[in-house]
């Protein structure tokens, strides 16, 4: 199975995006997992349109099952994510799209047309260091999966 973490913008400190790639890096044992960043929405217009555009862009590159990540979805624990990510493979889902919304969150389109909007908890955290956690958790999911000792 393919797993995509799509987010707005780029990690801009090396000690974030060093995290990151460690953990796509260990997932590979496990599967096709890769991070694709899309640029934030042009500076100068309102966080509404930020909003639009940057969840059109998210959109637009999603490809299989649709999970919009967010601080209003449904709260899922680390076996929860197991389960989802286990049960589409079993339902013969080839890919699974992870989506990080810009500063200003995602549409009430982009939460409609997702197939499931999850949250790890209502603290905020920078986009950057949420980038850190989900691949951090997509990895912990895999491991629980295939029955490696990680997680415990």
């Amino acid at each position: 199975m393919k797993i995509n973490i799509l987010a707005i913008g780029k990690v801009k400190e090396s000690y974030f995006s060093g995290a990151v790639d460690e953990y796509i890096k260990r997932c590979s044992r496990y599967g096709d997992v890769k991070v694709i960043e899309l640029p934030d929405a042009p500076q100068g217009k309102s966080a509404e349109e930020q909003k639009r555009i940057e969840s059109a862009r998210l959109l637009e590159k999603a490809k299989g099952y649709i999970v919009a990540m967010d601080g209003g979805g449904e709260m899922i624990s680390s076996d929860g994510l197991a389960s989802l990510i286990a049960a589409k493979e079993g339902d013969g889902t080839k890919e699974i799209s992870f989506l990080i919304g810009g500063s200003h969150g995602h549409t009430d389109e982009l939460r409609e047309r997702a197939n499931a909007v999850i949250s790890f908890g209502r603290i905020t955290l920078p986009h950057q260091l949420f980038r850190v956690v989900l691949a951090e958790q997509i990895y912990r999911a895999l491991t629980i999966i295939s029955g490696t000792p990680y997680h415990k």
